[in-house]
């Protein structure tokens, strides 16, 4: 199969497409400890959210984030959110203002910091947020939806298309992803160079 790269400033690099195995990370969460996609093999999925402090997408979708979580951590699909964003490019999602955004929102779900941007790339995350659904396939999770929460960013009260419930509804019933990919509406995650 041939593989695009994405193109982020003058970076190239590829990311994971749905039905890929899902990369492993461990990174620092905003107590300290370090959070693996292996502390989550007794899940049935992850919701892996790209996300940060400072984008004004991202603070529209903090709320409805967290209300996934509430929803779909009982069912077996818990949040793990991951701050890809380079604090000298961008001093608001430092890793202090992490934990000062995290307990001033009481976030229910880790808040990762993805400090080499690594975890990131492998992902092929390019927007703030960027949601990637994991299956868990028992040796592995796979990836099984790529792209936006729901198609109404600015204003929750016009949603039409929750893309992210409806993917993990479907999984959980047994069915396919009605929609595997949509484009994540956000701001650019911010690389170095």
């Amino acid at each position: 199969m041939i593989r695009l790269g994405v193109l982020i400033g003058s970076l190239t690099f590829l990311g994971v497409r749905v039905g890929d195995q899902a990369p492993d990370f461990s990174l620092k969460n905003i107590d300290g400890k370090l959070v693996s996609l292996s502390d989550y093999a007794k899940e049935k999925g992850v919701i892996v959210i790209f996300t940060c402090n400072h984008c004004p997408y991202a603070k529209l979708y903090e709320e409805r984030i967290i209300a996934l979580h509430k929803e779909f951590a009982p069912k077996g699909f818990p949040v793990v959110a991951i701050n890809p964003n380079a604090p000298e490019i961008v001093p608001e999602d430092s890793y202090e203002n992490m934990q000062k955004r995290a307990k001033e929102k009481n976030y229910p779900f880790p808040y990762l910091f993805d400090e080499k941007q690594e975890v990131a790339r492998a992902y092929g995350a390019t927007k703030t947020p960027h949601v990637f659904l994991l299956q868990n396939q028992g040796k592995a999770f796979t990836i099984a939806y790529i792209g936006a929460i729901d198609d109404s960013p600015n204003d929750p009260q016009k949603i039409q298309k929750r893309y992210l419930a409806e993917a993990i509804e479907a999984l959980i019933a047994g069915k396919p992803v009605p929609i595997p990919e949509t484009k994540a509406i956000g701001c650019s995650v911010k690389y170095r160079k």
